[in-house]
């Protein structure tokens, strides 16, 4: 494995000038000409704007020596805005559309080094499970090609799964940071609600919504957490709560640590090379000196309905601005057809502009905060939540407390490309174990923990209290050491023959 496939190796490698800037984002836009082909994991790639960024770098190396990401190729979510470049949710609603100003977390980026080589595809406006509902296609799974990545961040989890980038952002709404990490074998940082700005972030359901990193390594994403938080005047949901050094917490020391168990939550659904997987992990914490503890989440079996109802509320709300009039898409008449009214306009636009998913989770929403239906299914989603965020409060609290709660990222490994899409309630509950921590607002961290006798990652998920992800990193790290899952590489990667070597072309735009 190259140093430059991790962050720490592709910075150090810049500071010790063994690889300059350049050099660096050009391997990585080599890597991405030669297997995104394939992958379909990027909707845009700016190498000449990259080339540029990572030459000013260069030319003042002294200046960006000491920074902590410094010469480092990263990928965004393309529903994270960036100014001058593309920024679509992979919707035809903002397909041409080009934001005036940077997210947060891109500015934070860019203070601190990093080099914005593309935007990576996802499912539309982050509503998804698997990367299907793009517009532009979706993407594929480095393991296996005809597989999901998962969803919504897909295309953020397969360029780290294919060694394109070291460093991707994805959002997570309930499990598109850790979802995808999990079905790719790569690491899914979810941090705790308020952590991280949303300043930027192209709006899916504002309460549940939160960035975050997909990266090679546990000490990658505890690096790019300590630039990505902190409180942000341009949010009010940012907390003020101080940003400690994650990286000093990855001692390997998990001697003492309480790591809870729902197990009557895994009894059914969950399949059998997962739970196998499951159990060896948390054996091998064990070894390491952690404490195994049961745990009861009784309703945290609500939390699929409770989410879909939240979110799709939240969703039809945030997607009234798209309505052809301010920005994006706008529907034009067939030729030989009069121009449409204002009502007609707004209705051709949405039509057209979102696609089937959208659409659906619109209906649903605008459904369930209706006259006479807010009550029943709304405000009792809410109440659930609640609940849901109490079962959580009592596992960390109390005489038999747990530093962190143990379960799978994901019920099954990755499906097959088309395998559920034609049943959205299947395709749902793929869900089943992430989205209790967007209800509860806590963090959450993803990390490989086995393969299937197919040869397709397997995720662990921890699940902390909030803004305690120092704790969640440093299990995951002590995890990380004694195991050699993140080592392994994708059959896409190590059977490519055009990578070694392979020049960059700077003209690929």
């Amino acid at each position: 494995m190259s140093d430059a496939a991790t962050v720490r190796g592709a910075r150090d490698l810049f500071r010790s000038r063994a690889r300059s800037a350049t050099d660096l984002c050009r391997g990585a836009i080599a890597r991405i000409e030669a297997l995104d082909p394939a992958l379909h994991a990027f909707n845009t790639v700016v190498s000449e704007q990259a080339l540029a960024r990572a030459g000013a770098i260069d030319e003042a190396f002294d200046r960006w020596r000491d920074a902590p990401l410094a010469g480092v190729p990263v990928a965004l979510k393309d529903n994270l805005c960036t100014r001058g470049i593309r920024t679509t949710a992979s919707s035809r609603m903002l397909e041409r559309y080009v934001p005036p100003y940077d997210a947060t977390v891109v500015s934070r980026l860019a203070a601190a080094g990093a080099v914005v080589v593309g935007k990576t595809n996802c499912d539309e406006f982050a509503m998804g499970s698997s990367n299907e509902t793009s517009a532009f296609g979706p993407a594929r799974n480095p393991w296996a090609l005809d597989r999901i990545p998962g969803g919504t961040s897909g295309g953020s989890a397969a360029a780290i799964a294919a060694r394109l980038t070291p460093l991707a952002l994805g959002s997570d709404t309930g499990g598109s940071i850790r979802q995808p990490a999990a079905l790719c074998g790569v690491i899914g940082l979810k941090p705790t609600y308020g952590r991280v700005s949303r300043y930027g972030l192209i709006a899916h359901a504002s309460s549940l919504d939160q960035i975050g990193p997909l990266t090679r390594t546990v000490y990658d994403a505890a690096l790019t957490l300590e630039v990505l938080a902190g409180a942000d005047p341009a949010d009010a949901t940012s907390a003020a709560a101080p940003v400690p050094p994650y990286t000093a917490a990855l001692t390997g020391d998990v001697r003492g640590v309480r790591v809870g168990v729902p197990r009557s939550l895994l009894e059914q659904g969950v399949d059998g090379d997962v739970s196998r997987a499951l159990t060896a992990a948390l054996d091998t914490l064990l070894a390491r000196g952690a404490t195994l503890v049961d745990v009861e989440l009784p309703y945290a079996k609500y939390a699929i309905p409770v989410y879909y109802l939240v979110s799709t509320a939240e969703a039809s709300s945030n997607l009234a601005r798209y309505d052809g009039v301010r920005y994006g898409f706008r529907a034009t008449p067939e030729p030989g057809m009069p121009n449409p009214d204002l009502r007609q306009m707004y209705a051709q636009t949405r039509a057209r502009g979102f696609g089937p998913e959208v659409k659906r989770r619109i209906m649903l929403g605008t459904y369930v905060l209706s006259a006479g239906y807010y009550d029943a299914y709304y405000l009792k989603a809410q109440q659930v939540r609640t609940l849901i965020l109490r079962d959580y409060e009592h596992a960390f609290q109390g005489s038999g407390a747990v530093d962190a709660i143990a379960m799978p990222t994901s019920p099954t490994p990755a499906f097959r490309i088309g395998e559920r899409m034609s049943d959205p309630l299947q395709m749902y509950l793929a869900d089943i174990f992430t989205v209790s921590a967007n209800l509860a607002g806590l963090p959450a961290i993803s990390m490989p923990c086995g393969f299937t006798q197919d040869k397709l990652p397997i995720g662990l998920q921890l699940t902390g209290r909030p803004f305690d992800e120092a704790t969640l990193l440093r299990i995951a790290d002590a995890y990380e050491r004694d195991t050699s899952w993140w080592k392994e590489v994708p059959p896409t990667v190590s059977s490519h023959p055009a990578l070694p070597g392979r020049p960059a072309d700077p003209a690929h735009e």
